[in-house]
């Protein structure tokens, strides 16, 4: 099924993998595009769907002019109306990819979290916001002052707490009703990854090759456990294990009390996503264009689906389906009982943000700034509109 007739540009990257690529180093004022391009998913509470879009706009090849105007907007799940939106104001800060005392806009990569009556999501302008699910009525931004330094990874909730990782190499924890720091732990490298929370422990992935269990409630750390390349990926904790990709091109499997390492998997490229459980098998995707099934407890391989094209975004499970975008737009969903993939849709826009689901509809942002709403069952084009 074709829902559009642009063509994606053969070749293009995500803005991170370039980052990423040029050694992590800060950027210079020599004709380099250096604003950010954000890479947001959504979230559905409620028939709402909240989406962090940073929508392009003239400029931002110098070091004076941002690139992006970034806002966190609320629809209508069933149909894509607007509820409201709020803009995410950027902030002169240096420590981002760009030029030193630049304007560093408020462009946004990992996806908001929704708890109670709030909607919380990070900034690359080195902001948290807490805002009103019903008005948009901004409740809170943390820090009150001043500017942390970008924040890549998105916002968790849980223990009455917000959680995150920054690129000043530290996890924060903040009360979740008035954004007052809680506890901030330093790190040995940047963090670009989501943490993950489960009971009282919060896992997070760095780049000093780390995975790391903190106590959730006063931020104690358990263990570390060191890989061989950076972690960015967001932890999957599933039966008293966690499981983690790794730039090392390695999948783990590791404890998750004691971080012993119970199995690894070798593929052929980098993992950067989250994998998602069912029924005992993992379901891990890689930019070698293949999505992983491997035995939960052993991490033996029982199926590699290849999909032809690298895996960035974050699936998502849906009636004991896996639905998967690829870099290229096709979206496919792979049925856990037949160990078959089926190709839904094909969006013709590059996916890099995570997916997201609600009521049998599945949520796409595209890179090019279109928000598709596809039946799961059929891959029918439900709505879609262009965030601007």
């Amino acid at each position: 099924m074709r829902i559009r007739n642009n063509t994606v540009v053969v070749g293009k990257v995500s803005l991170l993998v370039v980052l990423l690529l040029v050694g992590l180093t800060v950027l210079g004022c020599i004709g380099t595009k250096t604003s950010p391009e954000g890479g947001s998913g959504g979230v559905v509470a409620d028939g709402t769907l909240f989406l962090a879009p940073s929508v392009k706009q003239a400029g931002g090849f110098g070091c004076t002019s941002p690139a992006v105007d970034s806002k966190l907007v609320a629809l209508s799940a069933a149909n894509g109306t607007r509820f409201w939106e709020v803009p995410l104001e950027g902030s002169s800060s240096g420590g981002g990819f760009g030029c030193s005392q630049s304007t560093a806009p408020a462009a946004i990569y990992g996806s908001p979290a929704v708890a109670g009556d709030l909607v919380y999501v990070g900034g690359y302008n080195g902001k948290i916001y807490a805002i009103n699910i019903a008005s948009g009525a901004v409740r809170w931004v943390y820090p009150r002052e001043g500017t942390l330094e970008p924040i890549i990874g998105g916002v968790i909730v849980a223990l009455d707490r917000v959680y995150f990782g920054g690129a000043d190499g530290k996890v924060y924890a903040l009360d979740a009703d008035t954004g007052d720091k809680q506890w901030e732990v330093p790190l040995g490298d940047k963090i670009w990854a989501t943490p993950a929370v489960s009971g009282e422990t919060l896992y997070i992935g760095c780049f000093d090759k780390k995975l790391y269990a903190f106590n959730a409630v006063d931020g104690t750390k358990q263990w570390e456990y060191l890989a061989e390349g950076a972690i960015v990926s967001t932890p999957l904790v599933y039966n008293d294990t966690v499981y983690i990709g790794s730039f090392d091109r390695n999948f783990y499997a590791l404890d998750a009390a004691s971080g012993r390492l119970k199995w690894q998997f070798p593929a052929e490229k980098w993992f950067w996503t989250k994998a998602v459980a069912y029924n005992g098998t993992i379901y891990a995707g890689c930019f070698d264009g293949k999505v992983y099934a491997l035995g939960a407890e052993n991490g033996q391989e029982i199926a590699a689906f290849d999909l032809e094209s690298p895996i960035y975004s974050w699936p998502v499970l849906v009636d004991g389906r896996v639905i998967v975008a690829t870099e290229k737009g096709e979206i496919y969903a792979i049925d856990t009982a037949s160990n078959q993939e089926t190709l839904l849709a094909d969006i013709e826009d590059a996916v890099y943000a995570p997916l997201c689901a609600g009521d049998g509809v599945i949520y796409i942002y595209s890179q090019e700034q279109n928000l598709y709403a596809l039946n799961v069952d059929s891959g029918a084009n439900l709505w879609n509109l262009t965030i601007k």
